[in-house]
């Protein structure tokens, strides 16, 4: 039995959804953003009010790690980590890219055995964060950021069809050009994608330490000083 609160956002997107025993009970999304500072307490509050308004008691709060915005994915652990501290639940952190993934693998498009699936968000100019999974989410490329180019994607182009989505492949269809390269639009990360991982890290009591929870970036954050003049 397990109650846990989803929080996303790593992009553009701000989103948050409720799952109980592995079922899908609420979701709320807001895709107009940046604007998480702004909306992400109400939709959170809501979120939780309709989980009390039934009785269900929180077992857990699952949030997406990175990488992603370092705006965003601090405005989420933040909200995360309060609600946790102040109703003693369990974090779960779930990376980002995987989360991505999650549609793509449960929709209705019919992947080949053999597909590898590469999430990526945009990172600005040609660069994306990205990974290459098999579809059992077994990495065979970790995490990175990359400056994409005609070679890019190769390894894993000469021997399987590699499906390419995320806010970070539109800049890429023009350069990966391969009978094997594929693009899927419209896959980005919410809220209710992350139930099923995050249920599986709470039936494996996978837990994320409330102190040293950190977002994963992939980079180091750089500071930009305002052009602005008093």
């Amino acid at each position: 039995m397990s109650c846990i609160l989803h929080i996303e956002t790593s992009t553009d997107a701000c989103s948050v959804a409720v799952s109980e025993d592995g079922q899908l009970i609420y979701h709320d999304e807001h895709l107009e953003g940046p604007s998480h500072s702004i909306v992400l307490g109400g939709m959170v509050s809501s979120a939780m009010s309709f989980a009390d308004s039934h009785a269900i008691p929180f077992d857990a709060v699952s949030v997406s790690i990175g990488p992603g915005s370092y705006t965003g994915l601090r405005i989420g652990l933040s909200m995360a980590k309060g609600l946790c501290y102040g109703r003693d639940l369990k974090l779960l952190s779930i990376p980002t890219l995987e989360i991505l993934c999650v549609p793509v693998l449960l929709g209705p498009s019919d992947l080949p055995d053999d597909a590898l699936l590469c999430p990526m968000i945009d990172a600005r100019r040609m660069e994306v964060y990205c990974s290459v999974f098999t579809r059992s989410l077994s990495p065979l490329l970790a995490a990175i950021p990359i400056v994409v180019d005609e070679n890019s994607f190769d390894e894993f182009l000469s021997a399987h069809p590699v499906y390419f989505f995320g806010n970070g492949s539109d800049k890429c269809k023009p350069i990966v050009q391969h009978p094997n390269a594929h693009f899927i639009d419209g896959i980005r990360p919410l809220a209710k994608n992350m139930m099923p991982l995050a249920e599986k890290l709470h039936a494996q009591c996978d837990f994320t330490d409330l102190a040293y929870s950190e977002p994963f970036y992939l980079k180091e954050f750089q500071a930009v000083k305002s052009k602005k003049t008093i």
